[in-house]
């Protein structure tokens, strides 16, 4: 039985046709929408790499079954910039290093955004650590990612008092 699924994903409304009841955001996202930069790592929820915000908070998508966020709003990757500006939570991962192979950056930028949105950690780089702590980096960028979390979170602290 084939059900539909409507998602806002990255401000675009989608109506998806779902056979399988069991697929997950993740699986969705990647292999029906064509939409790569969420990384399927360990599929169990333990590293992080598939973060996407849902409805602005942010989850790992391989535990999130596609159909019990009907109707949600989506944000992955692929739509943080607007056109060729980065946002700045991309943009200080860039100017910090926060970064390697690469893998799990998207994830890390979805939860970093999602970070500075709760406003829990502000500039104590303990707090933005323990924030960050459900994205592992195999390749041990950990140091450039918090430089780079409390330099997004400068910056937008500043982009919105202006």
């Amino acid at each position: 039985m084939t059900q539909t699924l409507n998602l806002t994903i990255n401000g675009t409304a989608q109506a998806i046709a779902l056979d399988d009841p069991r697929a997950t955001l993740l699986d969705v996202l990647r292999e029906r929408l064509g939409l790569t930069g969420t990384k399927k790592g360990c599929d169990r929820g333990q590293c992080g790499a598939c973060t996407v915000l849902i409805d602005g908070r942010r989850m790992n998508s391989c535990l999130a079954l596609a159909l019990s966020h009907d109707g949600a709003d989506i944000t992955t990757i692929e739509g943080l910039a607007e056109g060729d500006r980065l946002h700045p939570v991309q943009d200080a991962f860039l100017r910090h290093d926060g970064f390697q192979c690469g893998y799990c950056t998207p994830g890390q930028i979805m939860s970093a955004v999602a970070l500075i949105a709760e406003a829990e950690a502000g500039l104590d780089p303990e707090r933005v650590r323990e924030g960050m702590s459900g994205n592992l980096c195999r390749c041990a960028a950990y140091a450039g990612i918090t430089e780079a979390v409390l330099d997004a979170t400068r910056t937008m602290t500043r982009e919105d008092a202006a």
